[in-house]
Parts: C-alpha cells; sequence; structure tokens
C-alpha cells in the first residue's frame, strides 16, 4: 500500500504545473485558484466532521497554521500558477523540485541544526541543471520568460518556508487534517478578498480542458495526494517520503515535451538527469560527501 501512496503522491504531483496549463486561461489564474481550493476545503471539511472527536483545538498555534495556509495554499501556488504561463511547465517543475534542498536549509538555520554537506552540493547540482536546459537559449530569453522563473523561485522558496511552518505545527502535535482544513479556509477567505479587490467575475467556464484540470487540481493534487503524503510520513518517514521530489523533473518534463510545449534536446534530458540526481541527493542519507 505504501508503494501506491507513494507512486500516486509522485505522478500526480509531478504532473501538477501541466494541469495547470491545461485548464488554460478562460479564467484568471486567481479565480481558478480559488475554484480549487473551495473545492478541497469542503473535502477536507467533510472529513474533519469524522475525527472532530479525536482532535484537541488546544494544541493549534493559528499564526502558524494560518501561515502554513497562506504559504502552502495560497501565495506559492498563485506566483507557480503566473511562472507556468510565462514560463514552460518543464521549468516550472524544475525549479519546484529544488524545495527538496531549501526546506532542509531552512529547517536547519530556524530550529539551530547543522546543515549535512550533501544539501549543499544538491543544491549546487539543482541550479547547474536549470543551467543546462537554459544554456541553448541564453541569448533568446524574453522578459516574460525570465519573470516567470523569478515567480517560480519565489514561490518555490514561499512553499518551503510553508514547510517549516508545517514541521512546526506536526512538532506541536497539531492534528494535520484540522491544519490543512484551517489553512486551506485561510487561502479561501484570501482569495475570496484578493479577486473582490481585482474586480473578477466568478464566471463557469464552458470548456472540458478547464474542468479535467481543475478537478484533477482540487480532487488529486490538494486533497487526496496530500492525505497519502501525511500517511505516509507517518508509515515510513518524512526523508523517505520526500524522495518524491527527485523525480518530480523527470514526470514534468516528459510531459511537456509530449504536450508539444517544450522540444527534447540533449540540454533537457541532461538537466533533467542532474535535477533528478541532486534532489536524490539532498535527501539522501548516506554520507556521500560529508
Amino acid at each position: 500500500m505504501n508503494y501506491l501512496m507513494y507512486f500516486f503522491c509522485m505522478l500526480v504531483w509531478g504532473l501538477n504545473f501541466i494541469a495547470v496549463k491545461i485548464q488554460g486561461d478562460s479564467l484568471p489564474l486567481e479565480v481558478a485558484l480559488l475554484y480549487r481550493s473551495i473545492i478541497a476545503l469542503i473535502l477536507f471539511s467533510v472529513l474533519l466532521s469524522f475525527l472532530l472527536k479525536k482532535v484537541d483545538l488546544k494544541s493549534v498555534n493559528w499564526f502558524t497554521v494560518i501561515g502554513f495556509g497562506l504559504c502552502n495554499f495560497t501565495i506559492s501556488y498563485l506566483l507557480l500558477y503566473y511562472g507556468t504561463f510565462y514560463s514552460t511547465a518543464a521549468i516550472v517543475t524544475l525549479i519546484f523540485s529544488m524545495k527538496a534542498i531549501l526546506t532542509p536549509i531552512l529547517i536547519s538555520l530556524i530550529f539551530k541544526k547543522k546543515i549535512p554537506n550533501r544539501i549543499y552540493w544538491g543544491g549546487f547540482i539543482g541550479i547547474l541543471s536549470v543551467f543546462i536546459i537554459l544554456f541553448p537559449d541564453l541569448n533568446n530569453l524574453t522578459s516574460k520568460f525570465i519573470i516567470g522563473v523569478i515567480m517560480t523561485l519565489a514561490g518555490t522558496i514561499i512553499t518551503s518556508i510553508g514547510d517549516v511552518l508545517s514541521l512546526y505545527n506536526s512538532d506541536n502535535n497539531t492534528n494535520p487534517v484540522l491544519a490543512n482544513t484551517i489553512g486551506m479556509s485561510s487561502a479561501v477567505l484570501f482569495l475570496i478578498i484578493y479577486t473582490r479587490f481585482k474586480g473578477y467575475s466568478y464566471a463557469l467556464p464552458s470548456e472540458p480542458n478547464f474542468w479535467f484540470g481543475l478537478l484533477y487540481l482540487s480532487i488529486l493534487a490538494s486533497f487526496l495526494a496530500w492525505l497519502f503524503y501525511l500517511k505516509l510520513i507517518s508509515n515510513i518517514g518524512a526523508s523517505e517520503s520526500g524522495y518524491m521530489v527527485s523525480m518530480f523533473p523527470a514526470i514534468g518534463g516528459l510531459a511537456s515535451v509530449t504536450m508539444g510545449e517544450s522540444k527534447i534536446s540533449i540540454y533537457l534530458i541532461m538537466g533533467t538527469l542532474l535535477a533528478c540526481f541532486g534532489a536524490y541527493l539532498a535527501l539522501n542519507k548516506k554520507k556521500y560527501f560529508e
């Protein structure tokens, strides 16, 4: 069962940004994310209703739980959504996989723990992989593409900050389903205020691709994958569960080529393989470079 949950999370999250691309632009990104968050919130609320007797509200640090929701479910998603449409899903997936390095670094700095050398090596290899993929087009990069890369980097950093807050909540014995429900509630509230401020209307598109992408992102990526991931952490540990991040670039890159968004090249293959290896190295506990 652990293998099935592991493969499910790896595949679903690896194709996350492809699903964002499939949704299209029939609605503003912010409204599409609001719909995704509302569906996920409903599902988490239903699940929480069955666990109310086991939930202890006294263990909730509202500041860190809400911060976790805003970082992991709202601000980072918006930046990564923008990054996907300004650049490519392959690049976004590649950069996002570097959270395997950023999150341990932030945890080590905030919780005053020594940073293993493998984290630095993994980070260096991850940066090198991005450079290799971009190398053939360095002289032809558009300002729009560069903005997409910057937004993706910012979204990845904010996701890592959310991971740190999630770890704090876990150490504080906060029920994960409760934390996700409160976090998603804060995301929905933020997005309602934000979309109203921007003057967006809440239309319902008729395009099948929009609904396919929305249901994929809300049910599979935001609800089921999160539940399975939390179960994996309980069953096999956080570090072992984190290994799936190392395969995101390969999955996203292959899907991007299949969709015709990216062209296969030796640079794409080399960069993707390096990204996978860098993330694997950062997460692996074996002392290769200690």
